[in-house]
């Protein structure tokens, strides 16, 4: 079994400008830099086969090359939030792409996902985080803006859990027009 999911990777730039804003919230277990990526759907465990599927179908995809800009920051969980993150600004070409992916993978037998696709860079995982520093990091990085970057690939990648958080592999990549 495999764990996969199908993303698209930021540029080395932006990973170092995002790494230098996750600090401040005592509790949180901050994404390593070389992960951060936008997620385009979480497929989870499959077998070797339905991998191989995935990427039969993955490559069928033809969708324009497009920009991404992130903006603004927020956190998943309300009172008791558990995760921290950089959202995106609106863009159609990115969920036309979305729209894409998980109708492909639908397609060849895979549940539809129920949750409303909503993209956003994952910065920390928050256990024991004390909510007044959660709240002065998102009021500290609520007007964040990066400048857009290229997005030219997504990626088929696989995700393998430790101790420290994942470990992040990319299986192939797909390129757009």
């Amino acid at each position: 079994m495999i764990r996969l999911f199908v993303g698209i990777a930021l540029p080395p730039e932006l990973r170092l400008r995002l790494s230098l804003i996750c600090t401040g919230v005592p509790g949180a277990r901050w994404v390593d830099p070389g992960n951060f990526h936008l997620t385009l759907r979480f497929i989870g465990e499959v077998d070797e086969g339905t991998a191989g599927d995935i990427d039969a179908a993955l490559l069928q995809i033809r969708a324009p090359r497009f920009e991404v800009t992130l903006a603004g920051a927020g956190a998943f969980g309300g009172e008791k939030p558990h995760a921290l993150w950089l959202g995106v600004e609106k863009n159609p070409a990115l969920s036309h792409l979305h729209d894409k992916v998980e109708s492909t993978l639908v397609r060849i037998g895979l549940a539809p996902e129920m949750r409303r696709y909503s993209p956003h860079v994952t910065l920390a995982r928050l256990k024991q985080a004390a909510p007044p520093r959660v709240h002065e990091f998102l009021q500290a990085n609520a007007m964040f803006r990066a400048p857009p970057f290229a997005v030219d690939e997504f990626s088929l990648i696989a995700s393998y859990p430790t101790k420290s958080g994942a470990i992040y592999e990319d299986q192939a990549d797909y390129r757009l027009r």
